[in-house]
């Protein structure tokens, strides 16, 4: 019994190799989201996975909006230089593949979609928000037209209508898609074990024109999934959310500045706005709306110093709005809405006009502690004072030592001037108010 225990694990290991070798391996990656660094590591990963397993195939579930064109070239290289066929599935039914995620299939060994799916809309956009001159847009798009172009004619898939999804902003069905002639597709499949039936015994032409029969009869799928450091990252790499995080680390750090001590602002704001740094280092920055969003929380402060009637406060609200509607239209196919810019950039305009009166009111008031609560308070000579001679005074119920810089005779009003020690230095006041009457 002790040694069936001791070399069980050396069976099993012994075991595993035979039976997977019986069965074809196919590699499952699903890409749902805007294209991005993290997600060109995704697929990075998955299809060296792919390789080191020496898997039949590699699938990657596509659904995107869209997403930056140096982040869909790197996914592109390292889909012509995998071992194993690369194949693009939109899906599932409803979904769609649209500007960078149309390259990315036109750029699959195998194209295939789903039913009710649709692909194209490639046409490139600013990817900072800027606007750009004619001359400008039209080299891009022929730039990346060009690029769609030199992909379907090795793929052997229809140019025309690839060119048109860049520059008209073309999208197509999956029908239209295997309808067309050459089709832009190669396959319509349900999910991925329908595609794998159907792929099962395809010759697959790979782009550098050798050709690779492809086994996925019963094939084992090994699905990658995005570690939680991808997860995390792919999800604060959104636009919406990086423009969040924004607003509330500056929102925090500014109640914090108003309210020193209070701490838990302070770390909730530097926490999100590292975390908006980090998003905006991985999305492009329109550097004109950030400035813009800067110097409107600055009109926004200056409207609790100056006095303006509004008018700065006013002007602060409509440059934050203005700037953050530039500065988050970073990724093409994918915009931040006016429903969710307005409501933050009022809020926070509200929110830091709200506290900074609080703040300046505080400060404006008489101190109620300390030496200084002592200034300004009004009593009376209890004995006679000279400028060469102290005496006392009756100060808010107390007696005081105190000094004066001219003669008082007892019972004379007095007012605080300073406070020197435990010694009051006084002058002649009018008549004694409730506050400081003894």
């Amino acid at each position: 019994m002790l040694a069936a225990f001791c070399f069980w694990p050396a069976l099993q290991l012994a075991q595993s190799p035979r039976a997977s070798t019986d069965r074809p391996t196919a590699v499952v990656a699903e890409l749902d989201g805007i294209i991005h660094p993290i997600a060109a590591e995704y697929v990075d990963e998955a299809i060296t996975q792919s390789d080191r397993s020496g898997a039949s195939v590699v699938v990657i579930v596509l659904r995107t909006p869209g997403g930056l064109l140096d982040s869909t070239r790197d996914i592109v290289s390292r889909m012509i230089a995998s071992r194993a066929p690369v194949v693009v599935f939109v899906g599932p039914s409803g979904a769609r593949a649209a500007s960078a995620g149309f390259i990315l299939t036109i750029a699959a060994d195998v194209a295939v979609m789903a039913p009710g799916t649709h692909i194209g809309a490639a046409h490139p956009v600013s990817g900072t928000g800027e606007s750009t001159d004619t001359v400008s847009a039209t080299k891009a798009a022929e730039d990346v037209a060009a690029y769609v172009r030199s992909l379907a004619e090795t793929r052997k898939r229809n140019v025309g209508l690839a060119s048109d999804a860049v520059m008209t902003s073309r999208a197509f069905t999956d029908v239209e898609a295997l309808a067309a002639s050459p089709p832009l597709i190669d396959l319509v499949a349900q999910d991925v074990p329908d595609l794998l039936r159907r792929l099962d015994g395809r010759t697959v032409r790979r782009f550098d024109g050798s050709e690779v029969t492809v086994r996925t009869a019963d094939a084992v799928i090994q699905r990658v999934e995005m570690s939680r450091r991808q997860r995390f990252l792919s999800a604060i790499a959104h636009p919406q959310i990086a423009y969040l995080l924004l607003t509330l680390g500056i929102l925090g750090l500014t109640v914090e500045f108003w309210n020193p001590g209070a701490i838990a602002p302070g770390v909730a704001g530097g926490l999100c706005l590292l975390l908006a740094f980090f998003a905006l280092q991985i999305l492009p920055v329109n550097t004109t709306g950030l400035l813009l969003v800067l110097f409107g929380l600055a009109l926004l402060l200056l409207e609790l110093k100056v006095p303006s009637f509004g008018a700065l406060g006013i002007g602060g609200t409509i440059s934050l709005v203005i700037g953050s509607v530039m500065m988050t239209r970073t990724v093409p196919g994918v915009t931040v809405p006016l429903r969710v810019i307005l409501p933050v950039a009022l809020s926070v305009a509200g929110i830091l006009l709200f506290l900074g009166r609080l703040a300046i009111l505080a400060q404006r008031q008489r101190p109620v502690t300390g030496a200084d609560a002592l200034i300004g308070l009004h009593g009376r000579a209890r004995t006679p004072l000279a400028p060469d001679a102290a005496g006392q005074v009756d100060v808010r119920g107390e007696i005081w030592r105190a000094e004066s810089t001219v003669s008082l005779s007892a019972g004379d009003p007095v007012r605080v001037t300073a406070v020197n020690g435990l010694t009051l230095l006084v002058e002649p006041a009018g008549a004694p108010t409730r506050q400081g009457a003894d």
